[in-house]
């Protein structure tokens, strides 16, 4: 079961894979990153896919249907430790890009995702889609 820095390096051999990081949604920090980031800043890129993240995460619009939702509060009341949060993916792309925010499901109430950014020339979005679900279900955190 690989650890942070070897899931990222996998998540680098994909056709076209420009960077890879590991994320915390709640707290917009990078766990991990490797390779080139948006903007050249690794820091501002994990903030504002932790923003992305964090919208379909909390907001019913988003969830599947069978969702428990509390109107009181605005958020989901399912969802805790060792289940599957309410998104599985989103995938944004641009005239040159993809990103793919890859949420990962842990034993412990985690807030983590992988984020992919692929060159659209060069990349498959598909197959991406594919491998960072596997990557997600093996990654060891804590």
């Amino acid at each position: 079961m690989p650890g942070i820095d070897e899931c990222l390096l996998e998540a680098m051999r994909l056709p076209g894979a420009r960077g890879a990081a590991l994320v915390d949604w709640t707290s917009g920090l990078a766990l991990g990153t490797v390779g080139e980031s948006p903007g050249g800043d690794p820091e501002t890129m994990a903030a504002e896919a932790a923003e992305l993240a964090r919208l379909a995460v909390e907001h019913r619009a988003f969830a599947p249907e069978e969702e428990d939702y509390d109107a009181d509060t605005d958020e989901f009341t399912g969802g805790g430790p060792g289940q599957d949060p309410p998104v599985e993916d989103l995938i944004i792309s641009n005239r040159d890009s993809y990103h793919l925010l890859r949420f990962v499901t842990t034993s412990f109430d985690s807030s983590v995702f992988l984020h992919l950014w692929l060159a659209r020339a060069d990349g498959n979005l598909a197959l991406a889609r594919i491998r960072l679900g596997e990557m997600a279900g093996r990654l060891v955190l804590g």
